[in-house]
Protein backbone atom coordinates (compact mmCIF):
# COMPACT_ATOMS: atom_id res chain seq x y z
CA UNK A 1 0.00 0.00 0.00
CA UNK A 2 1.27 3.06 -1.01
CA UNK A 3 0.71 6.64 0.58
CA UNK A 4 2.74 9.65 -1.06
CA UNK A 5 2.90 12.45 1.26
CA UNK A 6 1.52 15.71 0.22
CA UNK A 7 3.25 18.51 0.54
CA UNK A 8 12.74 20.46 34.44
CA UNK A 9 10.46 18.39 34.79
CA UNK A 10 6.77 18.65 36.02
CA UNK A 11 7.21 22.74 36.22
CA UNK A 12 4.49 24.66 36.97
CA UNK A 13 3.21 26.70 34.28
CA UNK A 14 3.83 29.99 36.18
CA UNK A 15 7.82 29.33 36.43
CA UNK A 16 8.00 28.90 32.30
CA UNK A 17 8.39 32.55 31.25
CA UNK A 18 10.52 32.75 33.55
CA UNK A 19 13.12 29.62 33.21
CA UNK A 20 12.47 29.69 28.67
CA UNK A 21 14.81 32.38 28.56
CA UNK A 22 17.45 31.19 30.35
CA UNK A 23 17.19 27.78 28.52
CA UNK A 24 17.01 29.51 25.34
CA UNK A 25 20.16 31.08 26.14
CA UNK A 26 21.86 27.59 26.93
CA UNK A 27 20.58 25.12 24.51
CA UNK A 28 20.86 23.42 21.15
CA UNK A 29 18.40 22.49 18.96
CA UNK A 30 16.85 19.03 20.84
CA UNK A 31 17.35 16.92 17.19
CA UNK A 32 19.01 13.43 18.40
CA UNK A 33 21.85 15.38 20.33
CA UNK A 34 25.37 15.02 21.36
CA UNK A 35 25.72 15.07 24.99
CA UNK A 36 25.81 18.53 26.97
CA UNK A 37 29.57 19.95 27.19
CA UNK A 38 28.06 21.80 30.44
CA UNK A 39 31.19 20.93 33.09
CA UNK A 40 27.96 21.18 35.40
CA UNK A 41 26.29 17.94 33.83
CA UNK A 42 27.81 14.40 34.93
CA UNK A 43 30.20 13.49 32.60
CA UNK A 44 30.04 9.57 30.90
CA UNK A 45 31.73 7.06 32.24
CA UNK A 46 32.49 3.39 30.80
CA UNK A 47 31.23 0.80 33.45
CA UNK A 48 31.93 -2.67 33.29
CA UNK A 49 28.88 -5.29 32.75
CA UNK A 50 27.61 -6.05 35.74
CA UNK A 51 28.31 -3.05 38.33
CA UNK A 52 25.43 -1.97 40.10
CA UNK A 53 24.65 1.76 39.95
CA UNK A 54 23.16 3.53 42.92
CA UNK A 55 19.67 3.31 41.18
CA UNK A 56 19.33 -0.16 41.28
CA UNK A 57 20.90 -3.40 39.73
CA UNK A 58 22.25 -2.74 36.04
CA UNK A 59 23.88 -6.08 34.14
CA UNK A 60 25.52 -5.76 30.44
CA UNK A 61 23.77 -8.88 28.51
CA UNK A 62 25.25 -7.94 25.13
CA UNK A 63 27.68 -5.49 23.77
CA UNK A 64 29.66 -4.69 21.28
CA UNK A 65 26.67 -3.13 18.81
CA UNK A 66 26.75 -1.00 16.11
CA UNK A 67 24.63 1.72 16.70
CA UNK A 68 21.58 0.05 17.94
CA UNK A 69 18.39 1.77 17.38
CA UNK A 70 15.35 -0.31 18.69
CA UNK A 71 14.42 -3.63 20.62
CA UNK A 72 11.31 -5.87 20.37
CA UNK A 73 10.97 -9.77 21.36
CA UNK A 74 9.03 -12.25 19.40
CA UNK A 75 8.64 -14.77 22.28
CA UNK A 76 11.17 -14.73 24.72
CA UNK A 77 14.20 -13.85 21.97
CA UNK A 78 15.46 -10.49 21.91
CA UNK A 79 15.74 -8.73 18.71
CA UNK A 80 17.83 -5.27 17.61
CA UNK A 81 18.29 -3.18 14.55
CA UNK A 82 20.93 -1.56 14.23
CA UNK A 83 20.84 1.93 12.69
CA UNK A 84 23.84 2.36 10.10
CA UNK A 85 24.24 -1.52 9.29
CA UNK A 86 20.66 -2.42 8.17
CA UNK A 87 21.22 -5.69 10.35
CA UNK A 88 18.52 -7.39 12.66
CA UNK A 89 19.94 -9.26 14.91
CA UNK A 90 19.11 -12.26 17.46
CA UNK A 91 20.32 -11.98 21.16
CA UNK A 92 20.98 -15.56 22.59
CA UNK A 93 20.82 -15.87 26.93
CA UNK A 94 24.23 -15.46 26.68
CA UNK A 95 24.77 -12.32 24.95
CA UNK A 96 26.37 -13.45 22.14
CA UNK A 97 23.96 -12.49 18.92
CA UNK A 98 23.53 -13.66 15.54
CA UNK A 99 21.86 -11.91 12.02
CA UNK A 100 18.82 -12.95 11.38
CA UNK A 101 18.87 -10.71 7.75
CA UNK A 102 19.86 -7.24 6.48
CA UNK A 103 16.87 -4.74 5.69
CA UNK A 104 17.73 -4.37 1.86
CA UNK A 105 17.41 -0.67 1.09
CA UNK A 106 18.07 1.04 4.46
CA UNK A 107 20.04 4.31 3.96
CA UNK A 108 22.17 5.41 7.18
CA UNK A 109 22.15 9.22 6.95
CA UNK A 110 22.40 11.20 9.60
CA UNK A 111 19.94 10.45 12.27
CA UNK A 112 17.79 8.42 9.24
CA UNK A 113 18.97 4.25 8.72
CA UNK A 114 17.27 1.14 10.25
CA UNK A 115 15.08 2.60 12.93
CA UNK A 116 12.03 1.22 14.86
CA UNK A 117 11.05 -2.73 14.97
CA UNK A 118 8.09 -4.64 16.14
CA UNK A 119 6.98 -7.91 16.40
CA UNK A 120 3.47 -8.81 15.81
CA UNK A 121 2.47 -13.17 15.33
CA UNK A 122 4.69 -14.05 13.05
CA UNK A 123 5.93 -10.56 11.43
CA UNK A 124 8.91 -8.51 12.08
CA UNK A 125 7.75 -4.89 11.02
CA UNK A 126 10.34 -2.56 10.33
CA UNK A 127 10.73 1.73 9.67
CA UNK A 128 13.71 2.99 7.97
CA UNK A 129 14.73 5.60 5.46
CA UNK A 130 15.55 4.80 1.86
CA UNK A 131 17.06 7.55 0.13
CA UNK A 132 15.26 10.42 -0.08
CA UNK A 133 12.02 8.30 1.63
CA UNK A 134 11.05 6.58 4.91
CA UNK A 135 9.37 3.49 4.27
CA UNK A 136 7.85 0.72 6.71
CA UNK A 137 7.72 -3.22 5.19
CA UNK A 138 7.05 -6.23 7.11
CA UNK A 139 9.36 -9.84 6.64
CA UNK A 140 7.55 -12.93 8.12
CA UNK A 141 9.15 -14.50 10.77
CA UNK A 142 10.47 -18.26 9.70
CA UNK A 143 12.51 -20.64 12.20
CA UNK A 144 12.65 -20.67 15.93
CA UNK A 145 14.58 -18.78 18.22
CA UNK A 146 18.14 -19.73 17.83
CA UNK A 147 17.71 -20.01 14.39
CA UNK A 148 14.99 -17.10 13.09
CA UNK A 149 14.89 -15.64 9.53
CA UNK A 150 13.53 -13.19 7.56
CA UNK A 151 10.99 -14.03 4.65
CA UNK A 152 10.56 -11.61 1.90
CA UNK A 153 9.77 -7.69 2.47
CA UNK A 154 6.70 -6.16 1.96
CA UNK A 155 5.55 -2.88 1.78
CA UNK A 156 3.25 -1.91 4.01
CA UNK A 157 3.78 2.65 3.57
CA UNK A 158 6.28 4.40 1.78
CA UNK A 159 6.03 7.76 0.22
CA UNK A 160 6.91 9.12 3.89
CA UNK A 161 9.03 12.69 3.81
CA UNK A 162 12.72 11.66 5.19
CA UNK A 163 16.29 13.56 6.16
CA UNK A 164 18.97 13.65 7.98
CA UNK A 165 16.83 14.38 11.12
CA UNK A 166 13.20 14.33 12.89
CA UNK A 167 12.34 11.13 11.16
CA UNK A 168 10.42 10.00 14.08
CA UNK A 169 10.25 5.94 13.30
CA UNK A 170 9.35 4.31 16.42
CA UNK A 171 7.17 1.83 16.03
CA UNK A 172 4.65 -0.93 18.22
CA UNK A 173 1.34 -2.18 18.25
CA UNK A 174 -1.09 -1.05 20.82
CA UNK A 175 -3.25 -3.14 23.40
CA UNK A 176 -6.78 -2.54 20.15
CA UNK A 177 -4.09 -4.39 18.03
CA UNK A 178 -3.10 -1.61 15.44
CA UNK A 179 0.26 -0.44 14.41
CA UNK A 180 1.48 2.98 15.23
CA UNK A 181 4.06 4.78 13.70
CA UNK A 182 5.65 7.70 14.71
CA UNK A 183 7.04 10.18 11.82
CA UNK A 184 9.09 13.34 11.94
CA UNK A 185 8.58 16.22 10.36
CA UNK A 186 11.81 16.33 8.40
CA UNK A 187 12.55 19.34 8.90
CA UNK A 188 9.47 20.89 7.43
CA UNK A 189 8.13 22.09 10.51
CA UNK A 190 4.32 23.44 8.89
CA UNK A 191 3.65 20.05 7.64
CA UNK A 192 3.17 19.05 11.38
CA UNK A 193 -0.36 21.21 10.90
CA UNK A 194 -1.36 19.51 7.85
CA UNK A 195 -3.67 16.80 8.10
CA UNK A 196 -3.19 15.85 4.44
CA UNK A 197 0.67 15.47 4.91
CA UNK A 198 1.85 12.37 7.21
CA UNK A 199 4.93 14.27 8.47
CA UNK A 200 4.88 15.03 12.06
CA UNK A 201 2.44 12.67 12.97
CA UNK A 202 1.21 9.93 14.92
CA UNK A 203 -0.49 6.81 12.63
CA UNK A 204 -2.39 4.06 13.03
CA UNK A 205 -2.45 1.42 10.76
CA UNK A 206 -3.56 -2.31 10.76
CA UNK A 207 -0.72 -5.02 10.71
CA UNK A 208 -1.87 -5.23 6.74
CA UNK A 209 -0.55 -1.42 6.39
CA UNK A 210 -4.69 -0.42 5.76
CA UNK A 211 -6.50 2.48 7.47
CA UNK A 212 -8.72 1.28 10.52
CA UNK A 213 -12.22 2.54 10.01
CA UNK A 214 -12.62 4.12 13.69
CA UNK A 215 -9.33 6.50 12.80
CA UNK A 216 -10.15 9.85 13.69
CA UNK A 217 -9.63 11.55 10.10
CA UNK A 218 -11.90 9.58 7.40
CA UNK A 219 -9.54 7.89 4.82
CA UNK A 220 -6.60 8.80 7.11
CA UNK A 221 -3.61 7.14 8.40
CA UNK A 222 -3.48 10.66 10.91
CA UNK A 223 -4.04 9.29 14.52
CA UNK A 224 -2.24 12.89 16.28
CA UNK A 225 -1.04 15.99 14.65
CA UNK A 226 1.56 18.75 15.52
CA UNK A 227 4.17 16.89 16.84
CA UNK A 228 7.86 17.49 16.03
CA UNK A 229 9.84 14.55 16.16
CA UNK A 230 8.08 11.82 18.51
CA UNK A 231 10.31 8.66 19.50
CA UNK A 232 8.59 6.86 22.19
CA UNK A 233 5.44 4.59 22.23
CA UNK A 234 3.81 2.96 25.29
CA UNK A 235 0.20 2.01 26.65
CA UNK A 236 -0.34 1.33 30.12
CA UNK A 237 -2.67 -1.48 31.71
CA UNK A 238 -6.14 0.80 30.72
CA UNK A 239 -4.69 1.49 27.78
CA UNK A 240 -3.38 5.52 27.75
CA UNK A 241 -1.30 5.97 25.17
CA UNK A 242 2.13 7.77 26.19
CA UNK A 243 4.76 9.07 23.47
CA UNK A 244 7.94 10.91 24.19
CA UNK A 245 9.07 13.67 21.79
CA UNK A 246 12.01 15.87 20.85
CA UNK A 247 11.45 19.83 21.03
CA UNK A 248 13.53 22.20 19.03
CA UNK A 249 15.51 24.91 21.64
CA UNK A 250 13.05 24.76 25.04
CA UNK A 251 11.17 21.92 25.93
CA UNK A 252 10.87 17.97 25.23
CA UNK A 253 8.02 16.24 26.20
CA UNK A 254 6.25 13.41 27.54
CA UNK A 255 2.98 13.92 25.98
CA UNK A 256 -0.25 11.53 26.56
CA UNK A 257 -1.80 10.71 23.03
CA UNK A 258 -5.55 11.30 22.43
CA UNK A 259 -7.44 10.61 19.02
CA UNK A 260 -7.38 13.45 16.46
CA UNK A 261 -5.33 15.88 19.25
CA UNK A 262 -2.84 18.35 17.96
CA UNK A 263 -0.36 18.64 20.02
CA UNK A 264 0.76 22.05 18.56
CA UNK A 265 4.18 22.05 16.68
CA UNK A 266 5.28 24.41 15.36
CA UNK A 267 2.83 26.84 16.58
CA UNK A 268 3.99 25.86 20.84
CA UNK A 269 6.29 24.19 22.41
CA UNK A 270 6.02 22.78 25.42
CA UNK A 271 3.21 23.82 28.04
CA UNK A 272 1.48 26.85 26.23
CA UNK A 273 -1.87 26.70 28.03
CA UNK A 274 -3.30 27.45 24.26
CA UNK A 275 -6.91 25.95 24.21
CA UNK A 276 -6.47 24.82 20.16
CA UNK A 277 -3.65 22.87 21.22
CA UNK A 278 -2.82 19.48 24.03
CA UNK A 279 0.15 20.36 26.67
CA UNK A 280 2.42 17.76 27.16
CA UNK A 281 2.15 16.15 30.66
CA UNK A 282 5.85 17.22 31.30
CA UNK A 283 8.49 19.12 29.96
CA UNK A 284 12.43 19.20 30.09
CA UNK A 285 15.02 20.89 29.31
CA UNK A 286 16.88 19.54 25.81
CA UNK A 287 20.08 19.08 27.60
CA UNK A 288 18.65 17.09 30.52
CA UNK A 289 16.71 14.87 28.32
CA UNK A 290 16.34 14.19 24.53
CA UNK A 291 13.86 11.70 24.89
CA UNK A 292 13.78 8.26 22.78
CA UNK A 293 12.41 5.21 23.22
CA UNK A 294 9.68 4.93 26.62
CA UNK A 295 8.62 1.38 28.55
CA UNK A 296 6.24 1.31 31.27
CA UNK A 297 7.30 -1.39 33.93
CA UNK A 298 6.07 -1.34 37.57
CA UNK A 299 3.35 1.16 37.30
CA UNK A 300 5.56 4.13 35.95
CA UNK A 301 7.06 5.11 32.60
CA UNK A 302 10.61 4.64 31.85
CA UNK A 303 12.36 6.85 29.13
CA UNK A 304 15.51 6.45 27.40
CA UNK A 305 17.23 9.48 27.25
CA UNK A 306 19.97 10.83 24.79
CA UNK A 307 22.32 14.15 25.67
CA UNK A 308 20.60 13.71 29.19
CA UNK A 309 22.12 10.07 29.60
CA UNK A 310 19.85 9.31 32.38
CA UNK A 311 16.69 7.07 32.85
CA UNK A 312 14.06 8.82 34.01
CA UNK A 313 10.89 7.44 35.59
CA UNK A 314 7.32 9.07 35.84
CA UNK A 315 4.88 6.77 38.12
CA UNK A 316 1.44 6.87 36.08
CA UNK A 317 -0.39 7.79 39.67
CA UNK A 318 1.97 11.59 39.26
CA UNK A 319 2.46 12.32 35.64
CA UNK A 320 3.67 15.66 36.79
CA UNK A 321 6.82 14.38 38.96
CA UNK A 322 10.06 12.16 38.20
CA UNK A 323 12.91 10.77 39.55
CA UNK A 324 16.20 10.02 37.45
CA UNK A 325 18.24 7.13 37.40
CA UNK A 326 22.00 6.33 35.91
CA UNK A 327 22.80 9.61 35.25
CA UNK A 328 25.37 9.50 33.02
CA UNK A 329 26.93 5.95 33.66
CA UNK A 330 25.99 4.35 30.63
CA UNK A 331 26.07 7.74 28.21
CA UNK A 332 23.19 7.95 25.90
CA UNK A 333 20.30 6.00 25.91
CA UNK A 334 18.25 5.02 22.99
CA UNK A 335 15.35 2.78 23.65
CA UNK A 336 13.76 1.07 26.57
CA UNK A 337 11.41 -2.21 26.47
CA UNK A 338 10.10 -4.22 28.81
CA UNK A 339 11.14 -7.92 28.53
CA UNK A 340 9.14 -10.88 29.38
CA UNK A 341 10.28 -11.24 32.35
CA UNK A 342 9.22 -8.37 34.07
CA UNK A 343 12.43 -6.44 33.60
CA UNK A 344 13.52 -3.56 31.51
CA UNK A 345 16.05 -3.64 28.49
CA UNK A 346 18.09 -0.69 27.78
CA UNK A 347 19.61 0.08 24.12
CA UNK A 348 22.91 2.86 24.58
CA UNK A 349 24.18 5.03 21.62
CA UNK A 350 27.54 5.77 22.29
CA UNK A 351 28.60 4.41 18.86
CA UNK A 352 26.24 7.11 16.58
CA UNK A 353 28.89 9.61 16.13
CA UNK A 354 27.59 11.97 19.05
CA UNK A 355 28.72 10.05 22.20
CA UNK A 356 31.73 9.06 23.72
CA UNK A 357 31.85 5.10 23.05
CA UNK A 358 33.30 3.11 25.97
CA UNK A 359 35.49 -0.10 25.03
CA UNK A 360 31.85 -2.41 24.94
CA UNK A 361 29.81 -0.02 23.83
CA UNK A 362 27.02 0.02 22.50
CA UNK A 363 24.79 -2.26 24.66
CA UNK A 364 22.10 -4.04 25.79
CA UNK A 365 21.51 -3.47 29.25
CA UNK A 366 19.14 -4.84 32.22
CA UNK A 367 17.30 -3.08 34.69
CA UNK A 368 15.07 -4.44 37.28
CA UNK A 369 12.55 -1.34 37.91
CA UNK A 370 11.79 -2.87 41.42
CA UNK A 371 14.80 -2.45 42.76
Amino acid sequence: MRIPPVVACGLPALLVPVLAAAVLAGCAASTDQAPSTDPSQTPTTALPGGTASSSGNVDTVASGLDVPWSIAFHGNAPLLSERDSGRILELASDGTSREVGVIDGATPMGEGGLLGIAVHEQHLYAYFTSGDENRLERYELRGAPGSLGLGEPEVLLDGLDAASYHNGGRIAFGPDGMLYVTVGDAGNAQAAQDRDSLSGKILRLTPEGDVPRDNPFDDSLVYSYGHRNPQGLAWSEDGTMYASEFGQDTWDELNVIEAGGNYGWPEVEGIAEDSRFIDPVQQWAPADASPSGIAIADGSIWIANLRGERLREVPLDDLASSTEHLVGEYGRLRDVALAPDGSVRMLTSNTDGRGDPGSDDDRVLRFDPAA
